[in-house]
C-alpha cells in the first residue's frame, strides 16, 4: 500500500498527520490573504539568491514569471487552496514546483518562520495606510458636519448633566482631535514594522552567505534616506509579536473613539435630546413598532468596540508565556489581527456614511442651550473681576442658583434685590453674564469654543485634510 502523501517537513515521519490533526493545524483558510506579501517576499528571497550566486538569473527569471502567474491566479479566485499544505507558504511553493523544477531551491536559507514574520510586517504596513485613509475620510465627514452645522450651540455636559454651551462644531472637532492621534498611532505602528526579519531563518540564521540589507531595499524595508533596515537579532526576528499587539491596540483606540462618538449621536438623536437626525439610510426600524427610527449603526460601532478590545486582549494572552522562539501557539496571531483589521475599516466607513447623512436640528438645539444655568461659571467669572476669591465665588453662585430653584425662577430672572443679598459683589448688571454671544465672544483662548477660535480651527482641519 503506498504512503500517503507528506507535507513538505514529512521526511523523518514514518505515517502522515491524521485527518483530524490537518484539519486542526491548517491556517490557510485564514492566512491565505497574506499571499500577495508572500509571493513579493518570494521574489525579492530569489533576487537574493541570484545575487550572491546560489541560483542562477535564468533559474530567478523562471520562478518570477511562476509567481506571478500564481498571483494573478489568486486574484482570480482560480487557485486551489490545499488545507494539506497547512499554509499561504506551503500552498503557494507546491503549485509553483510543480510548474517550476528550479522553485525547488526557493526556500535555500529561509524558514516559515522568517517567512511569515516578513509577510506581516509587509501586511502592517499596508493596513497601516488603509486605516489611515478611512480615517482622514472619517475626518472629512465630521469636519462638514461641523461646517454644516455654523454657529449652532448645544449644551456640554459633564456626568451627562448640562454644564456649559458649545458650538456644536467644537464638539465634533474633538473627535478630529482622536482620529488624528489615531493617525499618528498607526503611522507609528507602520514605522515599527518597518524592519525586514527574512533571512533569520528558523531562529538561528543561516551558514549561507546571504544578503539581507540587499532583501531588506527590495521590499521596500527602509529608511527615509532609502538605507535598509534590517532586524538585528534572529531569536527576536521570528519570535517578536509587537506588532502585532501594536496594531491591535491602535484599532482597540479607534472602537472606542467611534463608540463614543456613536454613543454621542445616539443620544443626541433620542427624543430626549432631539439635536440631530440621523440618515435612514444607516437606521432600522422595529419588526413590531411601526414609529421606531432605531441608530443602529451607532448601537453596532459600540458593539464593535469591544470586538476590537477582545482581539487585544487575545494576543496579548496568547503571547505572554511562550518561551523563545517561534512555537505553532502563534498561528492563532493572525485571525485577531485580520478581524481587528476588518472591523476598524468597516466601522470607519460607516460612521462616515452616517455623519454625511446627518443634520442637526437648529430650533431644538437653540431650545436646549437657551437654559440660563448653563452660564452659571461666567457669573463666578465676573464675581472673580471684580475681586472676589473663585472659592467664595464658587459658593455665591451655588446660593444664586439655590434661590432660582427654591423660587421656581429662571436663573437670569431673579430679582434684583434678591440676588443683591446674596454678596454685595452681585451688582445690578450681573446679569448680562447671562447673553450666549457673550460667552462665546470671551472664550477664545487656544481651544476654547469661543466663534473665533472654532472657525480658526475649522480652517486649520480644513488644510490639514486637504492637504
Amino acid at each position: 500500500m503506498a504512503k500517503k502523501k507528506q507535507a513538505t517537513w514529512g521526511g523523518r515521519f514514518s505515517t502522515g498527520p491524521a485527518e483530524l490533526m490537518l484539519t486542526f493545524s491548517e491556517s490557510v483558510s485564514f492566512d491565505r490573504r497574506l499571499a500577495p506579501f508572500d509571493i513579493a517576499g518570494s521574489k525579492a528571497h530569489a533576487a537574493m539568491l541570484t545575487h550572491v550566486g546560489l541560483i542562477t538569473a535564468q533559474e530567478c527569471k523562471s520562478i518570477h514569471r511562476g509567481l506571478t502567474q500564481i498571483e494573478k491566479e489568486i486574484a482570480a479566485g482560480e487557485f486551489t487552496w490545499r488545507a494539506e499544505f497547512e499554509d499561504v507558504h506551503m500552498n503557494i511553493e507546491q503549485a509553483l514546483t510543480q510548474r517550476v523544477p528550479a522553485a525547488a531551491k526557493l526556500h535555500t536559507a529561509r524558514s516559515r518562520n522568517d517567512q511569515v514574520a516578513t509577510d506581516m510586517r509587509l501586511f502592517f504596513k499596508w493596513a497601516c495606510g488603509e486605516v489611515d485613509d478611512r480615517l482622514a475620510g472619517a475626518q472629512r465627514a465630521l469636519l462638514a458636519l461641523a461646517e454644516q452645522a455654523g454657529d449652532t450651540l448645544i449644551p456640554g455636559y459633564t456626568h451627562l448633566q448640562r454644564a456649559q454651551p458649545v458650538q456644536v462644531a467644537h464638539h465634533l472637532a474633538a473627535y478630529l482631535e482622536m482620529f488624528e492621534r489615531d493617525r499618528t498611532r498607526f503611522a507609528a505602528v507602520a514605522d515599527a514594522a518597518n524592519w525586514c526579519p527574512l533571512g533569520a531563518g528558523a531562529l538561528a540564521g543561516t551558514t549561507l552567505p546571504i544578503d539581507r540589507e540587499f532583501t531588506a531595499v527590495q521590499l521596500g524595508f527602509v529608511d527615509a534616506k532609502g538605507r535598509p533596515r534590517v532586524t538585528q537579532n534572529s531569536m527576536d526576528s521570528v519570535a517578536d509579536r509587537d506588532g502585532f499587539v501594536e496594531f491591535a491596540t491602535a484599532a482597540a483606540l479607534v472602537g472606542t473613539h467611534l463608540s463614543r462618538l456613536a454613543e454621542d449621536l445616539i443620544l443626541w438623536a433620542s427624543s430626549e435630546f432631539d439635536f440631530i437626525s440621523l440618515p435612514d439610510a444607516f437606521c432600522t426600524g422595529s419588526s413590531l413598532m411601526p414609529q421606531k427610527k432605531n441608530p443602529d449603526s451607532c448601537e453596532i460601532l459600540r458593539g464593535k468596540a469591544a470586538r476590537l478590545q477582545g482581539n487585544l486582549t487575545t494576543l496579548l494572552t496568547l503571547t505572554k508565556g511562550l518561551p523563545l522562539t517561534y512555537n505553532r501557539d502563534l498561528q492563532e496571531d493572525k485571525p485577531p489581527v485580520f478581524d481587528s483589521f476588518d472591523q476598524t475599516v468597516m466601522s470607519l466607513e460607516v460612521v462616515a456614511g452616517t455623519l454625511v447623512g446627518s443634520e442637526f436640528k437648529v430650533d431644538k438645539c437653540a431650545a436646549a442651550v437657551a437654559d440660563p444655568a448653563l452660564l452659571a461659571t461666567d457669573l463666578a467669572d465676573y464675581l472673580v473681576e471684580a475681586g472676589v476669591p473663585f472659592r467664595e465665588a464658587h459658593h455665591v453662585v451655588g446660593a444664586v442658583v439655590k434661590l432660582a430653584e427654591t423660587s421656581k425662577t429662571p436663573l437670569n430672572l431673579l430679582p434684583n434685590e434678591a440676588v443683591a443679598k446674596i454678596h454685595s459683589a452681585l451688582k445690578a448688571d450681573w446679569v448680562k453674564v447671562f447673553d450666549l454671544k457673550r460667552a462665546g465672544i470671551r472664550r477664545q483662548g487656544t481651544g476654547m469654543p469661543g466663534p473665533k477660535q472654532v472657525k480658526r480651527q475649522l480652517a486649520r482641519w480644513r488644510r490639514r485634510l486637504n492637504s
